[in-house]
């Protein structure tokens, strides 16, 4: 059974929590397996506050974030007008062998989100960023 859905958000990070709650909505209405809810969550808030905190100058702005299911998979895309970002191109690669102590604060989010995806996809359209992300809706 296929489903969309489709938001339009503000860069605060008090929209995290409607975020939060219409992906929770759509779990139970698609009858997403324990825990797929979860990460699509985590997937889409590291993202987002990527988004929030580093595409636009100042003040606040909106961006989509468009989820459709087949069932199988999940697709969810995120366009904002912010500043060009490429996420398999601009973001530096994280430390992941150094202790906790010794890396630096931040930088692990854009890689959780490329170890918790099965495909990540990036275009530069019509002055907006098009971030697209492919999740397998599995246990």
């Amino acid at each position: 059974m296929s489903s969309t859905l489709a938001l339009r958000v503000e860069t605060r990070l008090e929209e995290l929590t409607r975020i939060a709650a219409a992906v929770d909505e759509l779990a139970e209405r698609q009858s997403w397996p324990p825990g797929m809810a979860a990460r699509v969550n985590l997937v889409i808030e590291e993202f987002g506050i990527n988004v929030m905190n580093y595409g636009y100058d100042e003040g606040v702005h909106t961006f989509d974030i468009n989820l459709s299911s087949d069932g199988e998979l999940l697709t969810i895309e995120i366009i904002d007008d912010g500043k060009p970002f490429n996420p398999l191109e601009d973001a530096p690669e994280p430390d992941t062998e150094s202790s906790i102590e010794d890396r630096p604060i931040g930088g692990l989010g854009l890689f959780l989100v490329r170890t918790m995806t099965e495909d990540l996809r990036y275009r530069w359209e019509d002055s907006k960023n098009h971030s697209t992300m492919v999740m397998r809706i599995s246990e």
